[in-house]
């Protein structure tokens, strides 16, 4: 049984149809990517998984239970945590704070709060040195840490991250996919929309295809890789 399991999901924005019958799985252990063009359903797949919209159709498990009705607060509760695209750290708030925010499940076990800010510190040690300033003053990249901090605070079994790399010098790119790559290592399943197709394929055991809200390849990571079409449409390769 794999750890979440997405059959025949629709999701709509009004009328919009965003969503059409998207079927997915990601196994405990896996990093799992989804990759297409803007408009493809990628971030959408993500909020619908986080609770944060509602899906018309279709099933959602997490563990064997099904998670569609439940809110997202009880959804990170459960195990599944994001770091969202465009980072949305809370600016006023200092690194210490933002990631306190991301521990409010744990009901203020101070203990546990405090193990897992060592395991986020350890993973960033920059976050570590900057803990008194301000979420809004750091750098890009300090920001897109902080996301990723927050989203770990939680100990999730599966953490979702939606355009990780976005708007990143590429050495901080290499840095962040590396990261992700030691998170998996620590034990957290990981399902990853980028639009650096090359860069997720490469560290992702699978991969998925969107377009216009349908999956419509997938397989081993390798695979994808060497197929003309993803070669063609997302690698910039002719």
């Amino acid at each position: 049984m794999a750890l979440l399991e997405i059959e025949n999901l629709h999701t709509f924005y009004g009328h919009v149809h965003a969503l059409k019958g998207i079927n997915l799985e990601v196994d405990e252990g896996e990093i799992v990517c989804l990759i297409g063009a803007n408009g493809a359903g990628k971030t959408t797949t993500l909020r619908t998984i986080s609770g944060l919209i509602r899906p018309r159709e279709g099933q959602i498990r997490f563990d064997g239970q099904s998670i569609n009705s439940l809110p997202a607060h009880r959804i990170v509760e459960q195990g599944i945590s994001q770091a969202p695209e465009g980072r949305q750290v809370f600016g006023t708030l200092t690194v210490m704070e933002n990631l306190n925010m991301g521990a409010y499940t744990l009901g203020g076990d101070k203990k546990a709060i405090e193990e897992n800010r060592r395991r986020v510190f350890s993973l960033f040690p920059r976050l570590q040195e900057r803990k008194k300033q301000l979420g809004g003053t750091l750098s890009g990249g300090e920001q897109q840490m902080l996301t990723i901090g927050r989203a770990l605070m939680a100990r999730p079994r599966l953490l979702m991250l939606d355009e990780p790399s976005l708007g990143l010098a590429p050495m901080l790119v290499k840095a962040i996919f590396q990261t992700i790559r030691e998170i998996n290592a620590r034990g957290v399943t990981i399902l990853l929309v980028e639009q650096n197709a090359r860069a997720a394929l490469k560290i992702a055991h699978r991969g998925y295809v969107l377009e216009t809200g349908q999956g419509v390849l997938s397989g081993p990571a390798e695979s994808l890789l060497r197929d003309e079409r993803v070669r063609k449409a997302y690698l910039g390769e002719h």
